[in-house]
């Protein structure tokens, strides 16, 4: 079959394209600019790729397959109906995508990605689709011979719902996502519920408050008790995490915090629900390498680490600083300098109080434009919510040589060369802060 994604660029509709082209499937696909996710699916999966979005690219497919951020009013899209091609968002075609497969799906707030990617190293015989870039295998898309997928599964449109879970996870729940659910908080915690009830196998976080809640048949993490001596060490000045967990004895695996010790035992009990062994699964967590922008260290001297991480959201942000404060601690910086690009004006307004607060015990705070994802611009005084802080409100940043340079009206107003600097953001902030914006 021919298949075109409108939108293939993104992490989650490009994991789809490369499954279904190894399945056999002819795939092509369309976005607004050239990327790494594009250049990757042109010379690795044979896809056509159009930039930018031109009604010509459907032509002669069979089915169209779009992303949730195109409007109907997009040139494919328009050309798809008028020739009466299928037309399914990225959310109808999981069913029929992932419908006769062995679905081990994670699901949450925060560490879906983490957990999955420690999932699919747990188990190695396993196709994988996770909305990020594992290292263990350079992409976010593994390919195994058989119908099991470990899969992420994403509550922000309700389309973890048509992922046909056999086991699922669930790490935490905290409302996100809210203007998608028209800001019913029943309604998105029913999502998650439902989502539960669709699987045979059910392991979750159950000091979370909602899911502690449920009275549901699951297998539960009790991390207070079942997670003990947690310890941060280095190796080769990479972060791991030691921890002993339950009475199966100590496991190493990498990043740093006590949210990895937690994702990496929901993984281990899923692992060890669907028939992989202790040993096995203590061995496999080592290959785990960590995921791309978490936690990801782009730049490794001895005076001066750069990192690059997701974290768009004030829970995940303040999370990763307590790690960030452990690895200056071993790694005797003196600093640590945080630039953070607010994700989309919706959530900045949302969540403004938990973004002033999760950033405390950075040295200086450098803020970006507001990354829009699509949203119609709201004024928002970032300077004066920010106050608090040694604060530069900036335009850009780049990194050359070695070193971060903060960009306002096109002057260099601050220089980072040593200590710990890391970035925030799900914007273009990772192709700044790696010198290829």
């Amino acid at each position: 079959m021919k298949i075109h994604f409108i939108g293939i660029g993104g992490i989650g509709l490009s994991a789809l394209a490369k499954l279904l082209a190894n399945d056999g499937h002819q795939i092509s696909g369309s976005d607004i600019k050239q990327t790494e996710i594009t250049n990757d699916l042109a010379l690795n999966f044979g896809a056509k790729i159009t930039i930018p979005h031109h009604a010509d690219a459907v032509d002669g497919v069979d089915r169209v397959i779009y992303s949730a951020a195109v409007r109907p009013n997009n040139p494919e899209y328009q050309r798809a109906k008028e020739l009466g091609v299928e037309l399914l968002s990225r959310k109808e075609a999981l069913k029929s995508i992932l419908g006769d497969k062995k679905v081990y799906a994670v699901g949450g707030a925060h560490g879906k990605s983490t957990t999955s990617a420690m999932l699919s190293s747990l188990i190695p015989n396993s196709n994988a689709l996770i909305g990020a870039i594992s290292k263990e295998f350079g992409s976010n898309v593994r390919h195994a011979e058989n119908n099991k997928v470990v899969f992420e599964a994403d509550e922000s449109d309700e389309s973890f719902l048509n992922s046909n879970p056999y086991l699922a996870i669930v790490t935490n729940v905290e409302p996100e996502h809210m203007e998608y659910y028209e800001y019913n908080e029943k309604r998105f915690y029913n999502a998650y519920r439902n989502f539960l009830n669709l699987a045979k196998i059910r392991v979750i976080n159950a000091e979370d408050k909602f899911l502690a809640s449920l009275e549901i048949d699951s297998v539960k993490l009790y991390p207070s008790k079942d997670i003990n001596d947690i310890e941060f060490v280095l190796v080769n000045g990479e972060p791991y995490t030691k921890f002993n967990f339950k009475d199966f004895g100590a496991f190493e695996v990498f990043g740093f915090g006590n949210h990895i010790a937690l994702d990496a035992s929901l993984a281990i009990l899923g692992a060890l629900e669907i028939g992989e062994t202790i040993e096995d699964i203590r061995k496999n967590l080592l290959h785990y390498g960590g995921i791309k922008k978490r936690f990801d260290i782009v730049q490794n001297g001895e005076y001066c680490v750069v990192i690059d991480d997701y974290g768009h959201h004030p829970t995940e942000i303040k999370v990763t600083m307590e790690s960030l404060q452990a690895y200056k601690k071993l790694r005797g910086f003196n600093k640590l300098n945080v630039i953070w690009q607010p994700h989309k004006y919706s959530r900045t307004l949302d969540n403004l109080q938990g973004f002033v607060e999760c950033f405390d015990g950075v040295d200086e705070l450098v803020i970006l434009p507001i990354w829009s994802a699509g949203e119609i611009e709201v004024d928002i005084d970032l300077k004066g919510a920010f106050s608090r802080y040694k604060l530069h409100i900036a335009d850009r940043v780049a990194r050359k040589d070695g070193v971060v340079q903060i960009i306002k009206d096109n002057n260099i107003i601050q220089e980072y060369r040593e200590d710990l600097i890391t970035a925030f953001g799900a914007g273009d902030i990772t192709y700044q802060i790696r010198g290829e914006a």
